[in-house]
């Protein structure tokens, strides 16, 4: 038995001077890479749709179709690659139309706006009015002010005089459906979840468990209104109508903006808070046709250079290390579980 307890102190000896050496060495060179890493964080990444598609398609043709018929098909495809071509090279014929494709996976604080605004930088940087901007949107909304500049970024699509379809696939709600509204075209999914123009706000308040547990808690502030309801304080009937009333600012400025980007809703019947499916949307004019995002982006692919244009973030040295450092850990603590194991069937 001291044996075992020796063997595993020596084991744990090692394993902490490991992990010990290797936290220094991961803050030393973290610390070198903060001080001498670029400004650039991370860069645009674009794939031609078009290509992805007609090589998915021609995989199933190789499967499915006979010899002769693939042979048919590649001799038309040098044909149409040759016009193609041909109109390209060609000044006096308009350029086919572009449209590109971002991506908006949305959270409470609007997280996926710092890529958002990259990308739209890099669209606007190359795009023209007669191409075409497809944002493939999901987000149940948050933070009013973190939607609202999500919801700036695409009003400089807008501004540009460039056409903006938002595609809704599963959700578009509260801040959500503030960014889907800046659109020419609302597309949804016939089960999505379109709406909830409405405002919330919730906050526990422990102010009576406190007190029962005669812990006191004191709020100085300079300013009337400065905190209107508290976790820890006593709220009073002032600072919750003061609390409301903000809240119903708030739903008005929401409800004004929705309804100078969509006139033809009737804000009235739909401000109310509640969500709809996007069979139901369409009848209250909160999107304009039902068709999910593949099908839209597939059929644009018949008469457009279709772009998916990703905004992808560089991993600093740490957070590689960081990774590194996990696996390195598993792999100790999995050759600890294997030793214990060989350990107790050898002295049986």
């Amino acid at each position: 038995m001291v044996e075992i307890i020796m063997q595993y102190g020596l084991f744990l000896a090692e394993t902490i001077t490991f992990v010990i050496a290797f936290v220094v060495i991961l803050a030393a060179i973290a610390g070198f890479s903060s001080k001498n890493k670029s400004n650039e964080q991370g860069y645009i990444e674009t794939k031609n749709l078009n290509t992805e598609y007609d090589a998915m398609k021609e995989s199933i043709q190789h499967e499915v179709l006979t010899k002769q018929q693939l042979k048919a098909n590649a001799k038309q495809y040098k044909t149409d690659d040759k016009a193609k071509t041909k109109l390209a090279n060609d000044d006096s014929v308009t350029r086919r139309k572009r449209s590109f494709v971002l991506n908006f996976d949305g959270d409470i604080k609007a997280s996926a706006v710092e890529s958002l605004r990259r990308e739209i930088s890099a669209v606007l940087s190359i795009a023209e009015p007669q191409d075409e901007v497809i944002l493939v949107l999901e987000s149940s909304g948050g933070m009013v002010h973190a939607y609202g500049l999500a919801a700036s970024q695409l009003d400089r699509i807008k501004k540009r005089d460039i056409s903006l379809t938002v595609c809704v696939d599963k959700v578009a709600a509260s801040g959500g459906y503030m960014m889907a509204v800046l659109a020419d075209k609302i597309l949804a999914a016939p089960f999505a979840v379109l709406g909830s123009i409405g405002v919330v706000a919730q906050l526990p308040n422990f102010h009576r468990l406190l007190q029962k547990n005669d812990i006191d808690v004191e709020l100085l502030t300079a300013g009337e209104y400065k905190r209107t309801l508290t976790m820890l304080g006593e709220n009073t009937d002032k600072g919750r109508e003061k609390f409301v009333e903000e809240l119903e600012d708030t739903h008005t400025l929401f409800k004004d903006f929705v309804s100078e980007r969509r006139p033809q809703l009737d804000i009235a019947a739909v401000a109310t808070g509640e969500v709809w499916y996007g069979a139901q949307a369409v009848g209250n004019q909160l999107i304009d046709d039902l068709i999910t995002s593949d099908e839209y982006i597939m059929t644009a692919c018949d008469s457009a250079d279709v772009y998916q244009v990703t905004y992808t973030q560089k991993k600093s040295v740490a957070d590689k290390l960081g990774f590194s450092a996990q696996r390195a850990m598993d792999r100790v603590l999995l050759a600890w579980q294997n030793y214990s194991i060989k350990d107790r069937f050898s002295h049986k």
